[in-house]
């Protein structure tokens, strides 16, 4: 994203990608009166994958911009999250996503990622919103009036002043559930999607032709051999998975910085996530959210115009941070969901002594979006791995925030 800082024909911000991060962006800065012009490399404006998974600080978000009603008719709202153990199927946790909406307010929504990229891209048509095709953005440079990029066609932008569910055996399969088996090396994912029309499956696994430096990792042989030995609900579920398309699961370190002269990163650009806390498209709604935020509230009180130094140096105060506590807690769920052998026990030891309605772990990352690090929530507390006696009873009496691998 790149900022302006004159008023007249050009837009006041330019979004470099029509993503969910890019399109909630626009539309939340669009609110706030601001001229926004999206820039997509793609011939057409769209998205690919399947399903995500929606928390209520992303809800309550969509809720603000009136969207949330629109999201419900596509989306589904489960009544629990429930965590198996993918070698005997027992459950280890669950989430009463009820409860959790009587508690922070909003929903936990599950929907497919084109539909909520659809939400958005609708909203900002009706919005005015520029949404401009075809555009491959090559390089950028902070200008004296704010920041300009170059396309691979040459020509140069300048922004403004601102910134089919009935093929699933239904047999011990919910329809009303977000289920993770969590296994050695490997987890599965279900749910429902399209108001129970469909019906979501993830497999994730450790492929040892990637660690190898082979290239045909990720390939069914694999998929199969690293399920082998998981419960018969797996079992069940893999036979129906996709078997020409896999994609490699990359992360990076956080970086701590997003803002360079008026060039701003959010979304994947600024923090791509491993996919464990289901927060990955979360933040860069709340990124967008966040900037409009700080951009609105000069307006409100009567600015003359946007400060972007001070909206940007508060945007940048607060995101990085948050986004580092989710990569890095996503990373340690990662190892905690794959262990084997003790460990596993001791995972499941405590997870079993969860209590259904303890929201410890999720009030960090569930609650209303901080706007300055003063809002940010305390982190949860941990219980490392070590810790536990799998073959003492009291150690299934302890209830723990998030527990670390370990």
């Amino acid at each position: 994203m790149t900022i302006q800082t004159t008023r007249h024909e050009h837009p006041d911000v330019i979004v470099v990608g029509g993503g969910i991060g890019g399109l909630s962006a626009a539309y939340a800065l669009s609110r706030k009166g601001l001229r926004v012009r999206v820039l997509e490399s793609a011939a057409e404006f769209g998205e690919v994958g399947a399903g995500m998974q929606i928390a209520p600080n992303c809800t309550r978000i969509l809720d603000e911009y009136g969207l949330l009603n629109e999201a419900r008719q596509l989306g589904v709202l489960p009544e629990a999250m429930v965590m198996k153990d993918a070698v005997d199927g027992s459950e280890l946790t669950r989430l009463d996503l009820k409860d959790l909406e009587r508690k922070y307010g909003f929903p936990y929504m599950v929907i497919h990622r084109s539909d909520l990229h659809g939400i958005f891209l609708h909203a900002c048509e009706r919005a005015g919103v520029d949404l401009v095709n075809s555009q491959r953005a090559v390089g950028f440079e902070n200008t004296g009036r704010g920041a300009a990029v170059t396309f691979e066609d040459g020509h140069v932008e300048e922004d403004r002043a601102a910134v089919p569910i009935e093929e699933v055996c239904r047999n011990d399969i919910s329809e009303a559930d977000v289920v993770l088996y969590v296994g050695p090396r490997c987890h599965f994912v279900q749910y429902p999607l399209r108001g129970g029309r469909m019906f979501n499956q993830v497999a994730v696994f450790q492929s040892p032709k990637a660690l190898a430096g082979q290239e045909d990792w990720g390939t069914p042989d694999e998929l199969d051999a690293a399920f082998e030995g998981t419960c018969e609900q797996v079992q069940q579920g893999l036979p129906l998975m996709w078997r020409d398309k896999w994609w490699r699961m990359f992360d990076r370190d956080p970086i701590m910085t997003w803002v360079h002269g008026r060039t701003v990163l959010l979304g994947d650009a600024a923090h791509p996530p491993l996919q464990y806390m289901a927060q990955g498209a979360i933040m860069a709604i709340e990124d967008g959210w966040v900037l409009a935020e700080h951009v609105g509230g000069q307006l409100d009180a009567g600015a003359p115009d946007v400060d972007w130094d001070h909206a940007l140096a508060a945007y940048n105060a607060v995101r990085p941070e948050h986004c580092r506590r989710v990569l890095s807690t996503g990373r340690a769920w990662g190892e905690l969901w794959h262990h084997d052998g003790l460990k596993r026990l001791q995972r499941n030891a405590i997870l079993r002594a969860r209590d259904t309605r303890d929201y410890t772990y999720t009030e960090w990352i569930y609650g209303p979006t901080a706007l300055t690090p003063e809002e940010e929530p305390e982190m949860y507390p941990v219980i490392p791995l070590g810790s536990v006696d799998v073959n003492s009873d009291a150690s299934t009496g302890r209830r723990p925030g998030l527990v670390t691998a370990g």
